[in-house]
């Protein structure tokens, strides 16, 4: 039986919690908005970790974020209109899945341009070399030979 228990807390230790780190006293009472607002938040990334969502993270800035998503949807926000007072407060960075549009395009073109960009170089390098004459060695001159032959008899 002690040994049940030991293997229960271990697994509940070493299991990511339900309530990851969202804390108590940051949930709504209404679980139709706390449902919206883990929605939200699992988009959001913290500035704190990078790698992590608002939802996630036990970053103090992670920890306001939270809360004024909470604040935004009690206010009567939509998700949308949530996100985009966020993004407007604090860029596109806090985005865990950057859009696509405007000058991200750029962004996300330029990983397949610039390998496009390099096969074509490395095709048309390899097409030049092997069209280029091959190097000729030019043999030595008579003049060059006597004195190589006078250096191997001495």
């Amino acid at each position: 039986m002690r040994l049940i228990k030991t293997l229960a807390v271990v697994a509940s230790l070493a299991l990511p919690g339900a309530a990851l780190a969202v804390q108590p006293d940051e949930m709504l009472a209404d679980p139709a908005e706390e449902a919206r607002a883990r929605e939200i938040s699992a988009g959001l990334r913290c500035l704190v970790c990078q790698n992590e969502s608002i939802d996630e993270s036990n970053a103090s800035l992670a920890r306001d974020l939270r809360i004024l998503v909470r604040e935004r949807i009690t206010a009567g926000d939509t998700n949308e209109e949530a996100v985009d007072y966020i993004v407007a407060r604090y860029g596109e960075f806090v985005l865990l899945r950057p859009t696509t549009g405007g000058w991200n395009w750029l962004l996300w073109g330029a990983g397949p341009l610039m390998f496009i960009l390099a096969l074509g170089l490395g095709i048309v390098y390899v097409g030049r070399r092997s069209k280029a004459d091959a190097p000729t060695e030019a043999g030595l001159s008579d003049d060059e030979r006597k004195r190589l032959e006078e250096i191997l008899k001495s």
